[in-house]
């Protein structure tokens, strides 16, 4: 009988190795799947949302993201894992996981978040946008029960994290916002047991289930897409306002966060978006925010575009440095100077950084050992 750490030990997906085919049907031919998988997508607990309003006949309107989809009985959301039954909204996906990995916290990116150590990561299926190039489809645009999953209840993740000497869940690969109750529950027992919970979001959720989750999250990435609604609208099935609305919501909290954004040639990563886009952070947000600029590579929808030229991703880490961002940073590109953090003050090396390796830790009690600026995050 294989175990779950075992599971875990395996992979059972690990997100940025999906090589998963179109056919959900024929994934045991494209992905390797441990036997004690399959044929075990039953018996999930179908567990009560949180977040929404009964309306007249039987119909409810979801509260949790900005989409407020009114979903008819026996009908679903924009997100295919909740369900109005009979005039009660519920959530498919608690307990219900298709993603489950041991990272390193820097895969996330979290940069200013325990340095060197690792995640128990894990997701469900679905999402509440589409990006185009999302490189995690194969679960993030799929209903549950279209791909294969293990239950693991709460209390399981809490056990399992600490059986195996990690200290973080990550809510992350899909989209957390979608199983927030999961999510939810999962970090206030973590927290119980002095464990820590981030979530890798794209941000688009109401403020009101924020501000209920946070209290049992320790730190947050928020996937900023671009900075025009056009490309909101065109490539991501969504809406900048409100993910906008979502960091602003943060920062009021005080919960410590990061920002991702990836850049596509042509759609979003011209020099002057993104210098608008550096001013509001530092205006809205300050200037310690970390910002990773990510390199694109095409994928699912958008495989007509090459890679993003090395050159336009030093072009938005040196526009983020001209309009005061501290710690703007560049992913995706193994071995760049831009990976590792440096003090905003004396400019020494803090942390250098390879891919996703520490090779050098120089904070002292929190601070550049050099010229003792203190430097924002979460160090212990």
């Amino acid at each position: 009988m294989i175990t779950r750490r075992s599971l875990i030990k395996a992979g059972i997906f690990g997100a940025c190795s999906l090589c998963l085919g179109n056919n959900p049907a024929a994934w045991a031919e494209d992905v390797y799947i441990p036997e004690a998988l399959k044929g075990i997508n039953q018996g999930f607990p179908v567990k009560e949302a949180m977040h929404f309003k009964k309306l007249e006949d039987l119909r409810i309107e979801c509260e949790l993201c900005p989409r407020k989809c009114t979903v008819a009985d026996m009908e679903r959301g924009y997100c295919g894992v909740r369900e109005n039954r009979g005039g009660t909204y519920y959530t498919l996906v608690h307990s219900r996981v298709c993603a489950l990995n041991i990272d390193p916290i820097e895969k996330k990116p979290l940069f200013h978040f325990l340095p060197g150590t690792k995640a128990y990561s894990l997701a469900t299926a679905g999402c509440n946008i589409e990006c185009k190039f999302c490189q995690n489809w194969q679960i993030s645009q799929y209903r549950p029960e279209q791909i294969e999953s293990i239950k693991l209840t709460p209390a399981d993740v809490v056990k399992e994290t600490k059986a195996n000497g990690i200290k973080t869940v990550a809510f992350t690969y899909s989209e957390p916002v979608v199983f927030y109750e999961y999510m939810y529950d999962i970090a206030h027992a973590g927290k119980e047991s002095g464990l820590k919970s981030v979530m890798i979001s794209n941000g688009f959720i109401q403020e009101k289930p924020l501000r209920e989750l946070c209290p049992g999250l320790s730190a947050v990435k928020i996937d900023l897409k671009g900075f025009t609604e056009k490309f909101y609208q065109e490539t991501c099935s969504g809406e900048l306002k409100p993910v906008l609305n979502t960091l602003v919501t943060l920062k009021k909290i005080g919960i410590w966060f990061e920002i991702v954004v990836l850049i596509v040639p042509t759609l979003n990563d011209s020099e002057k978006e993104i210098r608008e886009m550096c001013v509001w952070i530092k205006e809205n947000l300050g200037a310690d925010v970390p910002v990773h600029f990510t390199r694109f590579h095409p994928t699912y929808k958008i495989k007509n575009l090459p890679p993003t030229s090395i050159k336009t991703m030093e072009m938005s880490r040196n526009t983020a440095l001209d309009i005061g961002l501290h710690f703007p940073y560049i992913g995706n590109v193994p071995g760049h100077d831009g990976e590792n953090t440096y003090c905003p003050n004396c400019k020494h090396i803090l942390i250098r950084r390879a891919g996703f390796m520490i090779v050098e830790n120089g904070l002292k009690d929190n601070k550049c050992k050099e010229c003792e600026q203190p430097i924002p995050g979460v160090w212990a």
